[in-house]
C-alpha cells in the first residue's frame, strides 16, 4: 500500500482482514478493521464523516484493555481525565493532574496499534494561556506518544485551540457539559438549552474554523446536538447527547458495569463485569480459606 504526500494511507487503504459493516460508500468502515501498521487518523474520522459512517470511541487507561479494545477494532481511544474517578477515586475530574494521565497515556499507546489515541487535558494544565496549553501538549506527545489531545470549553479556550492547531497538534474539542466546570456550572446538568443553544453552536462553528478535528458534545439536548452535527463538517462525538450525532462515546467501566450505582440516563449497561469479577475473587479466596488452591495441578514438581 502506498501512501501520500504526508505519508498517512487514505482511508480506502485500510487492510481489512474480517467483515465488517459497510457504511454506503466504497470505502472500509473504521469500525472492525484489523491493525495494518499504522494508526487512524484524523483525517480517516473526517473522511468518514463524509460517508455518514459512525463509529465509536471509548476510554482506555492501562495498556491491557487498550490491547483488548484495539484488536475489537475501537478506532480511537480516549484517555480521559475520567480516570481521576474511575482509576484515583476522586469525586470529580478536577483533581486529577497531567503527571496523572501521562503514565496512563503512554500505557494505552503502548497497548495498541491501530486506534488513535488523544490525551486529556486536565483541568488548570491549558487555560492560563496558549504557552501553558502548548507545553502541557507537548508532553502528551512527547512523553506519552498520544496522536492528538482533548480540551473543554468553548470561545474561552479558542487562543489555545488555535495556538496548538498552528503547532500540528491535532485537537479534539469538548463542549456542552463539561465536567471540569462543574463546579461554575450547578452540577451535571444538561447543557444548551434555550438561548444557550446558540452559544453552543457559535462555539462548534468556532472550533472547526481553528482547526479541531472533532467536537465531544456531552450531555446536550439531542436535537441540537443534530443540529450541530449538520452545520459542522468535522465529526461530532456524543456523550449523552442523542442519536444524532457522529460518533459515541462511553466510560469502558460505565458500559462493562464496572461502576457501582445508578448510572447517568445514557449509560446503556452491556455487561456485569462487576459482579463476573467480584464472583471470581470470592471463588478464589474461599478455596484458599479452605486449603484447595492450588491444587496440584498449579504447583511445580
Amino acid at each position: 500500500m502506498s501512501g501520500d504526500s504526508d505519508g498517512s494511507l487514505e482511508i480506502g487503504e485500510i487492510d481489512m482482514t474480517k467483515p465488517t459493516a459497510t457504511s454506503g460508500s466504497d470505502h472500509p468502515t473504521l469500525y472492525g478493521a484489523a491493525p495494518t501498521g499504522r494508526r487512524v487518523t484524523t483525517r480517516d474520522l473526517i473522511a468518514a464523516k463524509a460517508t455518514g459512517e459512525k463509529w465509536p470511541m471509548i476510554t482506555a487507561y492501562d495498556a491491557l484493555t487498550a490491547q483488548l479494545f484495539d484488536e475489537a477494532g475501537i478506532p480511537v481511544m480516549l484517555v480521559g481525565d475520567s480516570a481521576a474517578m474511575v482509576v484515583y477515586g476522586y469525586g470529580s475530574t478536577v483533581p486529577v493532574t497531567v503527571d496523572d494521565l501521562l503514565p496512563l497515556a503512554a500505557a494505552v499507546v503502548r497497548g495498541s496499534k491501530r486506534a488513535l489515541v488523544v490525551g486529556d487535558l486536565p483541568f488548570g494544565s491549558y487555560q492560563a494561556s496558549t504557552q501553558q496549553a502548548l507545553e502541557t501538549a507537548g508532553r502528551f506527545m512527547k512523553e506519552a506518544g498520544v496522536q492528538a489531545v482533548k480540551l473543554e470549553g468553548g470561545a474561552r479556550v479558542l487562543p489555545q485551540v488555535e495556538a496548538l492547531v498552528g503547532a500540528g497538534i491535532p485537537v479534539m474539542a469538548h463542549l456542552g457539559l463539561t465536567p471540569q466546570s462543574v463546579n461554575q456550572l450547578g452540577g451535571y446538568r444538561v447543557q444548551g438549552r434555550g438561548e444557550d443553544g446558540e452559544i453552543l453552536m457559535q462555539d462548534a462553528k468556532a472550533m472547526e474554523a481553528a482547526g479541531a478535528f472533532a467536537i465531544v458534545l456531552e450531555v446536550v439536548p439531542s436535537d441540537l446536538a443534530g443540529r450541530v452535527s449538520r452545520s459542522v463538517s468535522i465529526p461530532t462525538i456524543g456523550i449523552g447527547a442523542g442519536a444524532q450525532t457522529d460518533a459515541q462515546v462511553l466510560v469502558w467501566q460505565d458500559l462493562a458495569g464496572l461502576t457501582p450505582g445508578r448510572p447517568p440516563k445514557f449509560v446503556k449497561r452491556y455487561a456485569d463485569v462487576g459482579s463476573v469479577l467480584s464472583t471470581a475473587v470470592h471463588e478464589w479466596a474461599n478455596e484458599v480459606t479452605a486449603g484447595t488452591y492450588p491444587g496440584p495441578e498449579h504447583q511445580y514438581s
